[in-house]
């Protein structure tokens, strides 16, 4: 798999949007010699990019092949919906010529918010740059904008929480980074493995049992160790790509997270 999302991606480095263009074109002009036209910034849009999804991708499967494409699109056409200024780069927050708050663009993901590389294993300081976002974001900053701009601000804000809570929890970060890759997690898909049932089982009777704040603190230092044992085996199966063993880590942080829960409620 990691084999040939490297090749589309060279692909697009290559050829680009223009080549797409071109090719679109010479397909229906041997379709129909009085084809109309395909302009990939007119309503054509969508139909453009179908077909030269076909042409580019005959045996991809359809979501690489559609990410590809619409990414494309996003990263070419990317213009400010007050001034028309287009950028090379996804637009936030702002921007750059004019300084106005920008709608959601959802091509953003979630490490891109934060300046990060996409990796699972995060060493910068989330917290401080949550807070710098927040701060960007505040009501107090936006309330001479217009109406739009303080509705687009507030969205921004929601996200930019979102975001924060899905990497800075290693559970969540694991499935979204795995989402990113076009690999869904079923988390409530149960673990058929006798030791481990046993073992969260036994968990949950001392939770149950815990004569007082002290005894419940060290089931959850335990259950820490337990969650940084399995991120850390995740963070190994994601770099080897192997993904069902991604997503047996996963499971059973969601073990281990549950019991947290718990915890919590009763401390």
């Amino acid at each position: 798999m990691m084999r040939r999302k490297q090749h589309w991606t060279s692909l697009s480095t290559l050829l680009g949007c223009r080549a797409i263009h071109s090719i679109a074109n010479r397909f229906f002009l041997d379709q129909s010699p009085s084809a109309p036209h395909v302009n990939s910034s007119s309503g054509n849009s969508t139909l453009f990019f179908h077909v030269a999804k076909s042409y580019l991708f005959p045996n991809a499967p359809q979501f690489y092949a559609n990410r590809f494409c619409s990414e494309s699109l996003k990263r070419q056409y990317a213009s400010c919906w007050n001034c028309n200024a287009q950028s090379q780069r996804s637009l936030f927050l702002v921007c750059d010529s004019c300084q106005a708050i920008q709608p959601l663009d959802h091509s953003v993901d979630y490490f891109q918010i934060f300046g990060l590389e996409k990796n699972y294993e995060i060493k910068e300081n989330l917290d401080r740059k949550y807070k710098d976002w927040q701060k960007k974001l505040h009501p107090d900053l936006v309330h001479s904008k217009s109406e739009k701009e303080r509705e687009f601000a507030a969205q921004q804000s929601g996200r930019v929480i979102d975001a924060y809570r899905t990497l800075s929890n290693p559970r969540l970060r694991a499935i979204y980074i795995l989402k990113l890759e076009g690999v869904d997690v079923n988390e409530e898909e149960t673990i058929s493995e006798p030791q481990l049932l046993a073992e969260i089982m036994e968990i949950r009777e001392a939770v149950e049992e815990a004569p007082n704040s002290n005894a419940l603190t060290d089931i959850q230092s335990l259950m820490r160790e337990k969650l940084q044992h399995w991120s850390n085996s995740f963070a190994n199966a994601f770099r080897s790509q192997k993904f069902e063993e991604a997503i047996s880590c996963i499971q059973r942080m969601t073990y281990y997270d549950r019991v947290n829960e718990e915890i919590a409620k009763r401390l």
